[in-house]
């Protein structure tokens, strides 16, 4: 996958008028319409994940084209116009405490769609998974709290979440889209946000071998970790992880005091009785969280040398200009075909000439700075 610039989506406070979000529910279900019509329900999915698509309905809907509002705000004007025993298609969760009731909402759609247990236990499992690789075996400094997930009557499945970075008040989203291979290896459609450096990628390709070791690490007796986390410990009298092995690349490896403060060794005990086959079923296991992952992930690279990534698993981005100014044109082709497959969408939605004038407008605006 190509980067294509940096991306900015500053955190914006407050919530989106009452007459703007209208507006937004109605234009969307318009659009959405057209797209299932003409296209099929799963194009739209894969609409919905390619980030230049979104970017671009949300400036059309009339959202501030680069703040986090666009997603949250977004997500929650689709979610009210889908309907989906008309549509079949669906959205559970939200923002904040909605995210949360994604679980219940999945079960409840699933009966409408007459899916089995089975099904349905799978949607919920793939709602939790892509939860718990962004908040958990990605740390990139960005916490989840806005997670929704999109299914068809067919069962393919999106999720578009968004974490936030609170001391630099700054946004990331990752755009999910169902058929990839695996949780484990580089499992995102996209992701959007600025590039930073030393992030811990365990859902990296490169972090293979990292994985393993993790596994073969909670399978032995705790007494074997204890022992390497007390080896781990004795490093803290020196400055640098790089002065203890005499690298001087020191962007490549995490700093001491980077590491947990200590370990939860009854979880370790309860994950040693489970005996996982492998990482996904690792990162599965309810408690298993960021300390954890970091921890096993220091003592493979550390003490059994299988380093895993730390690359910023970045994907897409934009280019923007002042706070709330234009973007700056990136890839033009990409761009171009998104916008291209919502005029079509506006142009053959049943709203008021006057609605398609104004978003007509706003996409221009948006194609052409």
């Amino acid at each position: 996958m190509v980067r294509t610039g940096v991306a900015n989506l500053p955190l914006h406070g407050g919530t989106a008028p009452k007459w703007l979000f209208k507006r937004m529910v109605k234009l969307s279900e318009g659009i959405i319409e057209v797209i299932i019509h003409e296209y099929g329900k799963d194009e739209f999915l894969k609409r919905i994940s390619d980030p230049f698509w979104f970017q671009s309905l949300s400036c059309v809907l009339g959202f501030d084209w680069h703040s986090s509002g666009c997603t949250t705000v977004t997500c929650g004007a689709l979610k009210e116009a889908i309907k989906p025993e008309e549509y079949g298609l669906a959205i559970a969760g939200g923002k904040g405490k909605a995210s949360r009731k994604t679980i219940q909402q999945i079960d409840e759609i699933g009966e409408i769609f007459n899916f089995t247990d089975s099904k349905i236990r799978e949607l919920q499992y793939s709602s939790r998974m892509s939860a718990k690789v962004d908040n958990t075996a990605i740390q990139d400094g960005y916490n989840l709290y806005h997670h929704v997930f999109l299914f068809t009557e067919n069962g393919k499945w999106a999720v578009i979440q968004q974490g936030m970075n609170s001391d630099i008040k700054y946004a990331r989203r990752y755009h999910w889209l169902s058929g990839f291979d695996s949780f484990i290896i580089d499992p995102h459609n996209s992701i959007i946000g600025e590039k930073v450096d030393n992030v811990l990628n365990m859902v990296s390709r490169d972090s293979i071998s990292s994985q393993k070791t993790c596994v073969d690490l909670v399978c032995e007796h705790p007494r074997h970790l204890v022992n390497d986390w007390v080896s781990l410990t004795r490093l803290k009298t020196q400055t640098t992880l790089d002065e203890c092995n005499g690298s001087n690349n020191h962007s490549k490896h995490v700093i001491c005091l980077d590491m947990p403060r200590s370990i939860n060794w009854n979880k370790m005990r309860e994950i040693y009785d489970f005996q996982p086959k492998n990482y996904e079923e690792l990162l599965s296991l309810k408690g298993v969280g960021s300390k954890t992952v970091r921890a096993l992930a220091l003592i493979s690279d550390l003490i059994y040398g299988d380093k895993p990534s730390w690359n910023d698993p970045v994907k897409y981005t934009f280019t923007v200009g002042g706070k709330d100014g234009l973007p700056y044109p990136v890839d033009r082709k990409s761009m171009d075909e998104s916008t291209e497959f919502i005029k079509q969408g506006i142009n053959q939605s049943k709203i008021g000439d006057k609605e398609k004038l104004k978003a007509f407008k706003r996409l221009k605006i948006f194609c052409n700075n």
